[in-house]
């Protein structure tokens, strides 16, 4: 195992010491680094020499939160940004704190892999992570600093475009969902990005999410894209809208039907719990229960997954679900392996979201 030292040098964070030492057993001494002076940031694993889950020090986690895109190795920032994210979803560090530290420094990260999982761990931490009380605020603080990303990256990156679609799907205030419209009309345009089909489409969803706009907007550019592509990210947006009867519609075209193909099913699903329309979706923890056992019995296992963990209302990460959720493993412990493995999965997800959220709220 590797141990780094990294401290700040003017407008870098450098690493100024290096050890590298054999973990055998629960304690490992490190005689090297007595009498050293405690660095700004310690990196354990430093190198990615092992297989190993590692965790920040108190100090550490506030230096990466305020210098993390001064380190210059993609290896060393990639292994600060994978514990801060452990810690945070283990609720051993503050989901606040993860927030911050994404935004203060995502906008310098070179590695699109890392920049498109980091972008969905924010979207996670800022919709089901942080405390409830916070979530609100939270969510419009992330969508308005991506759509700053957006608006600084460079012109034609794939940064510019990872932002914007993940700005798009962080929208959650009338003046946001008014960019995202302008951007899709054309009416304001950042230089290097390209309003492609698929875009459009995610664009689309968004406005949907927003009920900026209603079904027949929603045929119209089906009308204009009737591909297959076209269909999934129509049905997506229909079940995107964030009101009672599209709800409705969406469940019963997921549920009481069985006529879907696998890849509509999913992108419905996708819409249906949408963070925009979490506040309808309590009224679907019952239904979504009671639907279990025949969605198993009458469906492929492919459509049956789908819809047993994409219509969990994950999102609404709240004591309510997840006590609904263990009354249903309580009752049915007698349901196939496999059913219960998919609700276990969903609860696991809940449980941990409501860890999460005590730890920030401390």
């Amino acid at each position: 195992l590797g141990i780094g030292f990294y401290n700040l040098d003017g407008a870098s964070l450098v690493r100024t010491h290096h050890v590298e030492l054999d973990v055998d057993g629960d304690l490992t001494e490190v005689p090297d680094l007595v009498g050293q002076k405690r660095p700004d940031l310690v990196l354990l694993n430093d190198d990615d020499l092992a297989y190993a889950k590692i965790r920040l020090d108190e100090r550490s986690l506030q230096t990466a939160i305020d210098h993390l895109s001064k380190i210059s190795d993609p290896l060393a920032r990639s292994l600060v940004w994978g514990a801060a994210w452990d810690q945070t979803r283990d609720a051993e560090a503050s989901a606040s704190d993860y927030v911050d530290l994404v935004l203060r420094n995502i906008g310098s990260e070179s590695e699109s892999t890392t920049v498109r999982t980091t972008l969905a761990q924010l979207q996670l931490a800022a919709n089901a992570y942080v405390a409830p009380e916070k979530r609100e605020i939270t969510r419009i603080k992330v969508a308005d600093a991506l759509w700053d990303l957006a608006l600084e990256a460079p012109s034609g990156s794939d940064s510019q475009l990872q932002f914007v679609t993940a700005f798009a799907a962080a929208a959650a205030t009338p003046s946001q969902w008014e960019n995202v419209r302008a951007l899709r009309d054309g009416e304001t345009a950042l230089e290097g990005l390209e309003i492609d089909t698929d875009l459009s489409w995610q664009l689309l969803v968004s406005l949907a999410a927003g009920a900026v706009i209603d079904v027949p907007d929603i045929e119209r550019a089906l009308a204009q894209d009737n591909t297959a592509k076209g269909g999934e990210f129509a049905a997506q947006a229909r079940a995107a809208l964030p009101t009672p009867e599209a709800k409705k519609a969406a469940w019963a075209s997921l549920v009481e039907r069985d006529d879907l193909p696998n890849t509509i099913v999913r992108f419905a699903a996708m819409g249906f719990v949408h963070p925009s329309g979490a506040a309808l979706l309590p009224d679907f923890v019952e239904p979504y229960f009671a639907m279990l056992d025949t969605v198993w019995t009458s469906r492929t296992y492919k459509i049956a997954e789908y819809l047993i963990t994409g219509l969990y209302p994950s999102v609404l990460a709240s004591v309510e679900l997840r006590d609904a959720t263990r009354a249903w493993l309580d009752a049915h412990s007698d349901a196939p392996a496999a059913l219960r493995r998919m609700v276990y999965e969903n609860l696991a997800g809940v449980e941990r979201a409501l860890a999460v959220q005590e730890r920030d709220a401390s």
